[in-house]
């Protein structure tokens, strides 16, 4: 982890153009927080994958990992390799990256995933990508807490349609979204923006909702813990 105070740094950082930087062949890709995730998608080459669904969410690619993810069927955090966020004492702090190194004090990577703005603003981040030789996104009417258990990596539910993505080996995929039915293929990247007028945030009245949480319009967020608060407050 490295903090820097540095106010032309952190300049360079503000009024930089929205960027998407892969790298096919470490499989990682590096964009800044303002980026879209329909944006990220357009930029990869084929066969590689981020670890979100083709949606289109508000907040680009920071506002989804400080809620960390959406959709999912794994271990978000894993996926995220490295972010550089404002705190809020207005500190630039720069965690993780492309490569493992040996660094003094803490990572903060981790933490920041699904800190909902505790910890600061996100302003870059670098994710893993995943290779997939077939992916498909099919949609059925249905609730996602009645959906039988599912290898899919995305699963998430809109008003009342449930949506399963997956990508792999053509025989893993279909296994993977025969849980759901009668469900027809999505060929489109669905908008969910204007669900979230006010911004995305967690309660249980919204009509969009994941295998984590349900998503209202609003900045709500779950209860912070005493210790993580400590933790924000010291940045």
């Amino acid at each position: 982890m490295e903090k820097d105070k540095n106010t032309d740094a952190e300049a360079s950082i503000n009024h930089q153009p929205s960027t998407i930087n892969v790298s096919p062949g470490d499989q990682t890709l590096t964009a800044t927080a303002d980026t879209s995730l329909l944006d990220i998608y357009a930029a990869l080459p084929a066969g590689l994958y981020p670890p979100f669904p083709p949606v289109a969410l508000p907040g680009g690619v920071g506002g989804l990992v400080s809620r960390g993810g959406f959709g999912q069927n794994f271990f978000f955090g894993a996926e995220v390799l490295g972010v550089t966020f404002r705190a809020p004492s207005g500190r630039i702090v720069k965690a993780g990256g492309r490569t493992v190194k040996n660094v003094q004090g803490y990572d903060l990577t981790r933490p920041f995933v699904g800190s909902f703005g505790l910890l600061g603003e996100a302003l870059e981040v670098t994710l893993r990508l995943r290779p997939g030789l077939s992916v498909r996104h099919v949609a059925a009417p249905g609730r996602l807490s009645e959906l039988p258990p599912t290898s899919a990596r995305f699963a998430w539910e809109v008003d009342g349609m449930v949506n399963l993505l997956h990508f792999g080996h053509a025989a893993e995929v279909e296994r993977a979204l025969s849980v759901l039915p009668g469900a027809v293929d999505v060929t489109e990247h669905p908008d969910l923006t204007a669900h979230f007028p006010d911004g995305m945030g967690v309660g249980e009245r919204g009509s969009v909702r994941d295998l984590r949480f349900g998503w209202v319009s609003g900045e709500a967020r779950p209860p912070v813990p005493a210790l993580f608060g400590k933790l924000a407050a010291s940045l």
